[in-house]
């Protein structure tokens, strides 16, 4: 049998179960006899068991400790069905499900006989609830704990809100809205499935014994790249064992969903990507799943918002869940102190022709060495007191160390600025924005990793337009107004907009393969150790 299909049969069986396994402990406590004395232990078993949880403890003392889970009725035997069977798809959603033993509680349950015994299963039935939503919803992980480059907090819902739906709404309702409803979501968690599945056939075959192949050549490599291909869903099954005009589409086609130069030739980092194996794929894809839940706000990510892939070098701008804008970006170069870090924020204004002001870390790590022993040196930046006043390079600057220097930097609008044109301002204590950039060479490379952690965009000007859209009725119109001007000006944007910095090696498209990209900062790396260490398990036997 299918092991999808062993774990659907036995998670029936185990729901089934659960839903009718206390009738007998309930039908105890309803007897005329001791009742009286049943209802006191359990009421007591349940004060005690949530008195350390004021959220839970406030939920049970304002509906006079009446159970959700234990009783007989039709309410508690529907809720504990709709649990267990949440709960045997831990594992489609990248969850441990050994932390959901459910097994071991359906046990317990089934033990159950007297009014203590169903007071400490319902409350650890409300435990094992909450538990497995705040991992559905906001991640199993503290991202802040991860990498310090993560400046995100797991979005946890109220435990009174969430048990209070439970009480109010259909409780099969309830569970399956528990998990992120967005298309990149379900569309990552049916990769998963397919990609387990594909695993547990063989996967994707041997691996291409050549460091490079390209179109014309033939032989045993040939043949293992085709199969490959074929295996990963890029080429029609064939017995070709030419690298043909067939093959170099499929290269080109696999090229563009891995973030390379789509050039039709199997070089030594297009056949990288093309030996990773499934298992590997697999772990981004479940490291990605967890990253959506990290997204999963209550508010949502906004009806109009800027998501910046840092590790896709893009940045978009979406309206109503499409993309309507998407240019090319550079990011923090991979040294730590230059990474670009991971958060959410809002934005709400530009500049143009801006000034940039030089960060305190550059400043004392790079140009002041150089003012130390030229006070003329990088003449392009203006040196300026306390009071805004520019400093004169007539005097020298050798006495000053990094911690004494008491001056700041700043370059002027113009057409060196490193800045550019514009610059987008969402304020945030990592002093992270968006800015155009006079280096438009560095766009040209596949690897974008040049900044100091800023976000460089290709096309600022257009980026600008349509922010101004919904409030210029000439945007372009009105921005070039502004920039022939050659003055630093302020545009506050009348609507604020959610920018949202994230890093995804595993992405999906609406149609389409999956598409990954290098985890060049390693931060995937640590999320799935510590996913991991937590319990998490690829699913990758056969059955």
């Amino acid at each position: 049998m299918n092991g999808n299909l062993k774990r659907r049969a036995g998670a029936s069986i185990r729901t089934l179960l659960a839903a009718g396994v206390l009738m007998g402990s309930a039908q105890l406590v309803s007897a005329q006899d001791g009742f009286s004395f049943q209802l006191t232990a359990y009421k007591q078993a349940v004060a005690e068991r949530v008195g350390e949880d004021d959220d839970v403890a406030s939920f049970y003392r304002a509906r006079g400790f009446e159970p959700i889970w234990t009783s007989a009725s039709d309410e508690d035997r529907q809720r504990r069905a709709a649990l267990f069977d949440a709960l045997s798809m831990a594992g489609d959603h990248g969850l441990p499900a050994k932390r959901y033993d459910a097994d071991a509680l359906l046990a317990r349950m089934a033990s159950a006989t007297n009014g203590r015994d169903r007071g400490l299963l319902e409350v650890e039935l409300t435990d094992l609830f909450l538990s497995f939503a705040h991992d559905l919803q906001s991640g199993i992980l503290d991202p802040g704990k991860i990498d310090d480059g993560i400046k995100r907090k797991a979005p946890r819902r109220d435990p009174a809100e969430l048990l209070a739906r439970l009480t109010t709404e259909d409780p099969v309702a309830v569970m399956r809205g528990l998990a992120p409803t967005t298309a990149e979501y379900t569309r990552l968690m049916r990769a998963k499935l397919q990609l387990e599945h594909r695993i547990a056939h063989g996967g994707w075959g041997q691996v291409v014994p050549a460091g490079s192949l390209r179109p014309g050549d033939s032989g045993n490599a040939v043949v293992a790249l085709r199969n490959r291909l074929t295996a990963m869903g890029y080429l029609k099954s064939s017995l070709s064992g030419t690298y043909d005009s067939a093959m170099q589409m499929a290269v080109q086609s696999f090229q563009e969903d891995h973030g390379i130069e789509p050039d039709g030739v199997a070089g030594p980092t297009t056949m990288a990507q093309i030996n990773t194996g499934p298992e590997e794929r697999l772990k981004s894809i479940i490291v990605a799943m967890e990253r959506e839940r990290w997204l999963n706000l209550p508010e949502g990510r906004g009806k109009r918002h800027v998501l910046v892939n840092l590790v896709d070098y893009h940045a978009q701008i979406i309206d109503d869940d499409k993309l309507t804008f998407e240019t090319r970006s550079v990011i923090g170069h991979q040294d730590r102190d230059r990474r670009t870090p991971e958060f959410s924020d809002v934005m709400e204004r530009m500049v143009i022709n801006p000034s940039w002001y030089v960060p305190r870390s550059i400043i004392v790590n790079e140009y002041l060495p150089l003012l130390r022993s030229n006070p003329g040196a990088v003449g392009h930046l203006q040196v300026v007191d306390s009071r805004g006043q520019v400093v004169g390079r007539g005097r020298s600057f050798a006495g000053y160390s990094a911690r004494t220097f008491p001056f700041s930097m700043r370059q002027p609008p113009g057409p060196r600025n490193a800045l550019g044109s514009v610059k987008f301002l969402f304020p945030n204590k990592y002093n992270i924005y968006l800015h155009d950039t006079p280096s438009q060479h560095l766009f040209s490379q596949t690897v974008r990793t040049f900044s100091h952690g800023c976000i460089r965009l290709d096309d600022p000007h257009d980026f600008a337009y349509a922010l101004l859209a919904p409030q210029e009725n000439d945007p372009e119109g009105y921005f070039q107004s502004i920039l022939r001007t050659g003055q630093e000006t302020n545009v506050p944007l009348k609507t604020q907009i959610p920018v949202h910095l994230i890093y995804s090696t595993a992405f999906t498209q609406a149609k389409g393969q999956m598409n990954y990209r290098p985890d060049v900062y390693g931060r995937d790396t640590l999320i799935w150790q510590a996913l991991a260490n937590a319990g998490v398990a690829l699913r990758t036997g056969r059955s």
